[in-house]
């Protein structure tokens, strides 16, 4: 299945005090889909916001909303992210002690589920809820902060589950040190959701944003040529 590119700004590198206004720009400015990092200072060691938040957000930008649940337990508060606005919710295999369950209940509140792979986590954890999902992400760096440098050994890993997918209507998202130079790494594994902060937000313009969006998607796209 040729999978369009999504690039999906994670606004974890936004400036938090105009945030809205930042949602506003990458949206006018290419970006395909709204990463959103929640982070609970437990399952991963950073803080970020919870539903209300994002829920705030959402008259902001009618892109998809992808959020990224880094949270354990993550079973009582996907409806609370569902009701904000969320579009896909994804939650960590290691998250809840019934990950089938967990992508079930997604399903039934009309959201898309996924399942996200720390970069240690093997692929097989998904072998049996490939037909509850409706998109796996990689992580290529360690969970909790921006910023980091690109894990490149998760490439490996991707090829092996662009595989596993085969046919199935699943996005394949990386996140993690994704720039114009690991884009087309990621999309030659077979990657076709790109997840990107700091390489989207630097420069703090939403001229700057487009431009760092279009170079991301151009990378991308030509791994695929």
């Amino acid at each position: 299945m040729n999978r369009p590119i999504r690039i999906a700004p994670s606004i974890l590198a936004a400036d938090y005090s105009k945030l809205g206004q930042e949602v506003r720009d990458v949206t006018d400015n290419g970006a395909d889909w709204i990463h959103l990092d929640v982070m609970d200072g437990h399952f991963v060691p950073n803080i970020s916001y919870g539903p209300d938040v994002i829920k705030s957000l959402r008259p902001h930008s009618k892109a998809v909303f992808d959020c990224h649940l880094m949270i354990a337990p993550c079973d009582p508060y996907v409806e609370a992210f569902a009701k904000a606005g969320c579009d896909i919710i994804t939650v960590h295999a290691e998250a809840g002690p019934h990950l089938h369950r967990s992508l079930q209940a997604i399903r039934a509140l009309g959201k898309k589920a996924g399942v996200s792979l720390n970069p240690a986590t093997p692929e097989n954890v998904i072998e049996y809820v490939l037909d509850e999902l409706d998109l796996i992400l990689i992580m290529s760096v360690n969970p909790g902060f921006g910023g980091q440098k690109f894990i490149s050994a998760v490439l490996e890993k991707a090829r092996r589950i662009n595989a596993m997918i085969g046919d199935r209507p699943i996005d394949l998202e990386i996140d993690g040190g994704v720039t114009a130079d690991t884009a087309p790494l990621a999309a030659a594994a077979g990657v076709n959701a790109l997840v990107a902060g700091s390489a989207i937000f630097k420069g703090g313009t939403a001229e700057a944003y487009r431009d760092n969006i279009s170079a991301i998607r151009a990378a991308a796209e030509s791994a695929r040529s």
